[in-house]
């Protein structure tokens, strides 16, 4: 049960003395480095760990978005793991411009066996950690702060003179101070710099410095704020890479590693969509699609995240939730009608706009650009207005309907949701469409063929059309092809209606389209009736559409 006074067992996290910090005004103007911990870190948070065929194909998938340094896994934890990572070396499946990694702990056997299992590869991270915090020296290793650092000193040491038995691979390194974020900053650093003093790292040759979020215990400004104070007091500026590694207990991850960039961090750790222990490490594709979103190019390549999303929910056997940013199936999709009123308005302006910067209400990136279309974008259910409806209708359909026709049809959709409780999609959209304006089956006048004669400001149509199960010749004069129409109705079938408005576009573009014509009626009572037609020919579209409009009329005589 909740406490009515958590203070009485919890504490708040401390803050971090940091005068003037400089981050809060930075922006992100250019990608970090970019490391998948997807196969070691999301791989030991599943359920049932992907088998070798699952990280193969993992693996091929972070190549082809773009990853450039990739966790393979933790070679010293059994045979399963040891045998993939030196496969991959063995297979020579590793491009040339890609860095494996892999973790261990810092212990000297699980050392040995780390570097056993990348023999032979041309280049190579190895990662070593140890944890630093209070709770993990006290709790866990009862320990005091120079045995914890003895830990790390121990294992830099173990990586240099490992890596000098394998001189023909270009061996780098990284050391994490555990649990980071919940440590004594000068502590943290005080690690790291007996780390740097062993392995002597230069620019040319830097050393990784992980600074990770192990639990994410406090808003993500005070990891920022660690983060920059690391930057500002660490000896050996130039010849160290500071990576971030947050997780998401408290849902800030991606916060965190994005506030962490802002404060001088090199390098972003985690996963596709985010898995990994508890709630999960940092989201890889959100940091990326994020900048992506504000013009900068973030080196990774999400052009169809469809297959990206298959791929690891596959691998990973688990689902990625359609909230999800920017990869979730509903992400792009409004159903309430204000919403899908103002995403149509933008789509029609972004076609207008002789320009191609994005700027669609609702919609922060071009679904296309991840391969996605827009068929989706606008859904129809009983919350969704005559907005959602008409661009249902011009994408599925290519029609544009009139304002005024929009809100006619969009009281028979509501209708339809209302009875159904459910999501209307386009096949059930287009049925009530073709229903309500008497586009198919049986109608009471339907169109066999037509004549136009006469002189401009005078015309005569005379067609030929079903009525009642048989044939019927009519014909009316007019000062135009629809009042002719309008006329042979009043005069040969005691049709009276009165056009108050028409419009027509061609469907689709091209010389060989067809064309949509649409009227809006009166009726000497006063009532609106809207007819619809299409044709390859605008004029037949247009008598077509009087005769839709005539249709609903006699149905409502019957």
């Amino acid at each position: 049960m909740m406490l009515n006074d958590p203070s009485l067992k919890y504490r708040p996290f401390p803050q971090v003395d940091l005068p003037n910090r400089q981050w809060p005004s930075k922006v992100i103007t250019a990608p970090p480095r970019w490391l998948s911990t997807d196969m070691r870190d999301g791989n030991q948070s599943l359920i049932d760990p992907m088998n070798a065929e699952k990280k193969r194909r993992f693996f091929d998938l972070l190549l082809k978005v773009g990853v450039k340094e990739i966790e393979v896994g933790f070679p010293s934890a059994g045979a399963t793991e040891f045998d993939f990572i030196s496969g991959l070396v063995r297979d020579g499946a590793i491009p040339d411009d890609v860095f494996p990694q892999v973790l261990t702990q810092a212990r000297e056997d699980l050392i040995a066996t780390t570097f056993e299992s990348l023999r032979g590869a041309k280049k190579a991270i190895v990662h070593v950690y140890n944890a630093v915090s209070p709770a993990w020296r006290n709790i866990v290793f009862q320990m005091d702060r120079p045995q914890i650092r003895d830990i790390a000193v121990t294992a830099a040491k173990l990586l240099r003179d490992n890596a000098a038995k394998q001189p023909d691979t270009d061996w780098h390194f990284e050391y994490s101070p555990e649990t980071f974020s919940t440590a004594e900053l000068d502590f943290s650093l005080e690690c790291c710099e007996a780390v740097i003093d062993i392995l002597q790292p230069t620019p040319e040759k830097p050393l990784i410095l992980n600074l990770p979020a192990t639990v994410e215990c406090a808003t993500p400004n005070i990891y920022a704020d660690q983060i920059e104070w690391i930057c500002r007091n660490i000896s050996r500026r130039d010849s160290v890479v500071i990576s971030l590694h947050t997780h998401n207990d408290r849902g800030t991850g991606v916060a965190a590693a994005e506030l962490g960039l802002m404060a001088g961090a090199d390098r972003v750790e985690g996963c596709l969509f985010g898995n990994g222990e508890r709630t999960g490490n940092c989201d890889l594709v959100t940091v990326a699609l994020n900048m992506y979103t504000q013009g900068i190019n973030p080196g990774l390549d999400f052009s169809d995240i469809d297959e990206v999303i298959q791929t690891v929910e596959y691998c990973n056997q688990l689902p990625v939730h359609p909230r999800h940013p920017y990869a979730g199936e509903l992400v792009f999709t409004a159903f309430s009608g204000s919403h899908q009123d103002a995403i149509k308005k933008g789509f029609a302006a972004q076609e207008a706009r002789n320009d191609r910067i994005w700027d669609v209400p609702y919609l922060p990136i071009d679904p296309k650009d991840l391969g996605r279309d827009y068929e989706a974008v606008i859904r129809v259910n009983s919350q969704s207005g005559k907005g959602g409806v008409a661009w249902v209708l011009q994408q599925d359909k290519g029609l544009k309907l009139p304002k005024r026709m929009q809100a006619d049809f969009s009281k028979v959709v509501q209708a339809l949701a209302d009875e159904s409780s459910r999501e209307l999609n386009a096949a059930d959209i287009w049925a009530a469409f073709e229903t309500h304006y008497r586009l198919a089956g049986e109608q009471p006048y339907s169109l066999i063929d037509y004549h136009e004669s006469g002189a401009a400001g005078d015309r005569i149509f005379t067609g030929k059309i079903t009525h009642k199960g048989g044939e019927r010749s009519i014909s009316g004069r007019g000062n135009g092809l629809i009042s002719s129409v309008l006329a042979a109705l009043r005069d040969e079938l005691g049709v009276e209606l009165e056009v108050a408005d028409y419009s027509e576009h061609a469907i689709g573009a091209g010389t060989d389209v067809a064309a949509a014509a649409y009227v809006e009626c009166r009726t000497p009572d006063g009532r609106t009736i809207f007819g619809i037609g299409t044709d390859t020919d605008v004029a037949t579209a247009s008598v077509q559409a009087v005769l839709s409009a005539a249709n609903s009329i006699a149905a409502q005589r019957e």
